[in-house]
């Protein structure tokens, strides 16, 4: 990809705002923006709750839309916690598919950084894995989507610095931030990453240091997002999973081809195995364990 300089502010870029609590069914959206009531998040009792915001592609002139439904969302009771994101979409219009090299080179460099700027939270760092070298190099063998599939529970392909979006939506995703519906906090992360990106597409060299990063790039050195801990039983569940997961790998292959097991959940019946197969559908079964081994009780349909 050829250099090319875009003034950052005139990229289009849109943002995932993910929260829990509130009435998201009941929220008036400004035209185009879409309350994606499918997209739950867990709240502090375990419970799935709260929705996923975000807007169509707009520009930074256009970022007092933000804070008008962050002030509607809040109104009815919604808020940020450990288990939420914020996701940044960045356009990449001006450069086009010719960017992905340098973008998974740019990955390879800074995500640490950005990582590191963005104080990730523990609980968020599953749902933001890094691209590899391995990637990099499988993507310039042999360019496409594939390549930047990254296995690994719980979200697969969704890299921290995600360029499988290019594929779907024409943008690329960065995940690192911690939810948030606080404005400033919301738009000054918006900010990062648009610059970010309008530096890699100029073919700038930056610093591998977060702070030094900022800098260069004349974005906010701080404001952003702070992380929350999880809660004991969230953590305690995870582990769970991690020594389960092995376990239930071949039973999950088994029933779906190529599957990977994304989450497991506790059920009175036996245990919940959401598992996604190569496509990205996932099927939830239901499993027991018997004293002949585990027993696949059925295919769950929510």
């Amino acid at each position: 990809m050829m250099p090319l300089w875009k003034d950052w502010k005139e990229l289009r870029f849109g943002v995932e705002i993910e929260f829990v609590g509130g009435s998201p069914e009941r929220v008036e959206l400004l035209p185009g923006w879409i309350m994606s009531l499918d997209e739950r998040q867990i709240d502090d009792t375990g419970a799935e709750s709260g929705s996923e915001l975000k807007p169509p592609p707009i520009r930074w002139a256009d970022r007092e839309q933000i804070r008008e439904m962050l002030k509607r969302l809040q109104a009815t009771g919604a808020r940020a916690n450990w288990n939420c994101g914020l996701h940044v979409h960045v356009g990449l219009e001006p450069w086009g598919q010719d960017a992905l090299p340098r973008l998974l080179e740019a990955a390879l460099l800074y995500q640490d950084a950005l990582k590191n700027l963005l104080h990730t939270g523990d609980a968020r760092l599953p749902f933001c894995p890094p691209v590899t070298r391995e990637m990099y190099d499988q993507f310039m063998s042999d360019p496409g989507e594939a390549a930047l599939h990254r296995k690994g529970r719980p979200q697969s392909h969704r890299c921290g610095i995600n360029l499988a979006a290019w594929y779907d939506i024409g943008t690329v995703e960065i995940r690192y931030a911690n939810g948030s519906l606080d404005y400033d906090e919301v738009i000054n992360t918006v900010e990062l990453c648009l610059r970010f990106v309008a530096a890699i597409g100029a073919g700038r060299r930056l610093s591998s240091d977060p702070r030094r990063l900022a800098i260069e790039l004349g974005a906010p050195v701080g404001g952003y997002p702070p992380p929350t801990p999880a809660p004991q039983w969230y953590r305690e569940r995870i582990w769970l999973e991690d020594a389960l997961v092995p376990i239930l790998a071949p039973l999950a292959r088994s029933l779906v081809p190529d599957g990977e097991i994304l989450y497991v959940l506790p059920r009175p019946e036996g245990l919940l195995v959401a598992i996604e197969d190569g496509e990205g559908q996932l099927f939830k079964h239901l499993l027991r364990m018997t004293s002949a081994g585990w027993e696949a009780l059925g295919l769950l349909q929510e």
